[in-house]
């Protein structure tokens, strides 16, 4: 609320500016302020402590004693008036509503109210604001703050609804924050369950024992995961054929698993049953269609065809995978099962697991491959034992014998193999100004049949290297350049000293540090010039550089060498650690050149120096500050007039030449038509 105070006075001068204070209320339950005033326009409001702890079930009302002082309350002089204020905390209706739970599915007419929001004062309007975009919003709200579901909601697309309420005035502005709603969908059996597979298959052994765990039928329900609604029962409700007794299996009732009631199971007079199982969460049932297979027992053996397949001879470079030798094994219990399928297996003779058998799901033949590289070297003979196994277990009066075993010898040839370098890839570090004759590293290789080897260098394009050809030591052969190559690569090469001669390569990376041995120099012309007359504070920049490597910042020192009034005339001055000024150091010097020794320092180890000679002229300048310099005139070359004359003459001697060939074409066309006329007396003679 607002309070006002008027004043006769001017309201222009000081003593008619009202400043408004809250002097104290009653009661003052927490022995603090709970209200605050805006001096300037009476506004009363909370202030934080009020806004917090306010509540009418403690303190409904309170009365406050507001003072208006004019002279803006800023004098002890001023002029006061005193008004008391009555005020009645209520309770905040603007509150969010519990969590709303609606059951699923509902079957009343809708809309159907859920809940309500209220402002605190009439004439609020009210919106609903969605958290998530939704391609259907099933809730409305009306002008009472009414919230209602539209249409019924299903638990299985979507669990919870979360979204605001809003209360505006009306010009549209929020009164409030928003109120958050939440909206739980209850659920309800409304979902079968369904069969994971249309038909289940399980295989059991005919010599498996009472109580043997067949296998698991799995079933679903849609309805909210582990309540009453999804619980799942499973009973047997028909098994075919009833042969050799009924309720020859069971399943337990909350797992679905199922185990043999006895140990009645043939294969010869019963290969396989179809059973229904009914499945139910008490409200609704679905039937399961479950196969049992009968399968036979483990009870013999795979037999190789033959015990001993002789002796293999195969080069060291055959390849990864390649088949070597095929084997054969049978076994007389019922095909495609685990009772008939069989696996080789090395037993001995390979350790390092050199040879793989991998087998034909079809035929059950052996496949004898290479699993790993073959060396002659190493291993260049094996003597192998292969046994053949079920994955099945077998029956306990029943053992694997000699039957099953087999043996093959593979002898390994030799080949000459290319030789092997320790490593790929060579790294080496030198400083650029190691000596000629430095010993870089020792490249090493070694040729599997133990030839000689001789070592080589490739692409040592500098000829910076070199490697003595039998022991692979890598020397310096020439002065290294750090400015000129940071990083040397050549190939190094080993090759067998033998008629086929196989090489190998290696490269060799070697990485070149950089040493001080390039002395600074300017970046830029060493020409300067100063416009003349000077006037003072003239100065130039010069730029020095360093070729070498920078790890950090260079640093150059700056000086003047020694010489006639150098130093008395010029002087330098840092800039930063690559740039300087040159400055005059008086304005009456000449218009003219000067040659300024210049010596640059830089700060490596050892540091290095040079000398410059500054070319500096004082000259009259452009009024775009550009040195102006005169054209000189040297004797002995031609002036601007006979340099005139003498292009003139060149013209007329090119026009005489030119003329005198075209006469001289032109009399001898004439002769030569002259030559062509024929005498009429010579014409008759001819005729005659």
């Amino acid at each position: 609320m607002y309070v006002h105070a008027t004043d006769r006075d001017d309201p222009t001068t000081p003593n008619g500016q009202l400043s408004y204070s809250i002097l104290h209320h009653f009661p003052n339950p927490y022995n603090q302020m709970l209200f605050q005033i805006d001096n300037v326009t009476g506004a009363i409001s909370t202030n934080e402590k009020g806004f917090r702890v306010l509540n009418p079930q403690k303190q409904e009302n309170f009365l406050l004693v507001v003072t208006v002082k004019d002279l803006a309350g800023m004098s002890e002089n001023a002029l006061t008036s005193n008004t008391d204020v009555n005020i009645t905390v209520k309770e905040n209706l603007w509150k969010a509503p519990p969590r709303i739970n609606i059951k699923e599915n509902s079957t009343e007419p809708h809309p159907i109210s859920i809940t309500q929001v209220r402002w605190n004062e009439p004439g609020a309007n009210y919106e609903l604001m969605q958290r998530e975009r939704l391609s259907r919003f099933p809730f409305i709200i009306d002008q009472n703050g009414t919230i209602y579901v539209t249409e019924p909601l299903d638990r299985e697309e979507k669990e919870l609804y979360s979204f605001f309420a809003t209360a505006k005035d009306e010009e549209g502005k929020e009164l409030d924050r928003p109120l958050p709603i939440i909206v739980l969908v209850e659920d309800i059996n409304d979902n079968p369950p369904v069969c994971k597979n249309v038909l289940t298959i399980f295989e059991v052994q005919e010599n498996e024992g009472l109580g043997s765990n067949i296998g698991t039928l799995h079933a679903t329900d849609m309805d909210k995961e582990d309540t009453l609604n999804s619980r799942l029962q499973f009973r047997i409700v028909d098994q075919n054929p009833n042969i050799p007794i009924d309720n020859l299996f069971i399943i337990q009732q909350e797992a679905g698993t199922f185990q043999l009631s006895s140990s009645s199971l043939y294969k010869g007079l019963v290969s396989n049953y179809s059973l229904k199982v009914e499945v139910t969460d008490k409200v609704f049932t679905t039937l399961c269609d479950v196969k049992i297979n009968v399968i036979d027992i483990n009870d013999q053996i795979p037999i190789f065809e033959k015990s001993d397949y002789g002796n293999w001879t195969i080069p060291e470079n055959t390849p990864i995978g390649e088949v070597i030798l095929e084997i054969q094994a049978t076994d007389a219990d019922e095909p495609f099962t685990g009772s008939s399928q069989i696996i080789y297996q090395i037993e001995e003779g390979d350790q390092n697991k050199i040879f793989i058998i991998e087998t034909d799901p079809k035929t059950n033949r052996g496949f004898v491959k290479i699993n790993k590289v073959l060396d002659f070297e190493m291993s260049p003979a094996y003597n192998l034992t292969v046994k053949a196994t079920n994955p099945e277990p077998l029956v306990d009066t029943v053992q694997y014998n000699s039957s099953s075993v087999a043996y093959f010898r593979v002898t390994v040839t030799d080949v000459n193999e290319a030789p092997v370098f320790s490593r790929n890839t060579y790294i080496g570090y030198v400083y650029e100004n190691v000596p000629v004759g430095t010993l870089v590293m020792n490249v090493t290789a070694n040729d599997p049949e133990g030839d000689k080897l001789r070592y080589t260098l490739k692409s040592d394009t500098r000829n910076w290297l070199r490697i003595d050809t039998s022991s692979g030591e890598i020397y310096i052969a020439a002065p290294l350049d750090w400015e000129e190559e940071r990083a040397y690569i050549v190939q190094v090469t080993a090759t067998e000293e033998t008629k086929e001669s196989q090489s190998s390569t290696a490269v060799l990376t070697l990485h070149i540090k950089d040493v001080n041995d390039n002395p600074p120099r300017l970046a830029k012309d060493n020409f300067l010039f100063f416009c003349h007359p000077l006037h003072g504070g003239e100065r130039a920049e010069i730029v020095a550089t360093d070729d070498d490597e920078q790890m950090y910042a260079p640093e150059f020192t700056f000086s003047l060498g020694d010489g006639e009034n150098i130093k008395s005339t010029w002087e330098i001055s840092r800039i930063n650690g690559t740039h300087a000024y040159l400055s005059p150091k008086h304005t009456n010097l000449e218009e003219k050149y000067y040659s300024i020794p210049l010596i640059i320092n830089d700060n490596g180890k050892p540091p290095l120096e040079r000398n410059v000679n500054l070319q500096v002229k004082i000259c009259r300048c452009s009024d775009d500050k550009r040195c102006f310099i005169e054209a000189e005139h040297h004797h002995g070359l031609p002036s601007t007039g006979m340099a005139v004359g003498i292009l003139l003459g060149i013209v007329i001697f090119i026009g005489l030449v030119v003329g005198g060939v075209f006469l001289h074409m032109k009399n001898k066309k004439k002769k030569e038509k002259k030559e062509n006329v024929v005498d009429p007396a010579e014409l008759r003679e001819l005729a005659s």
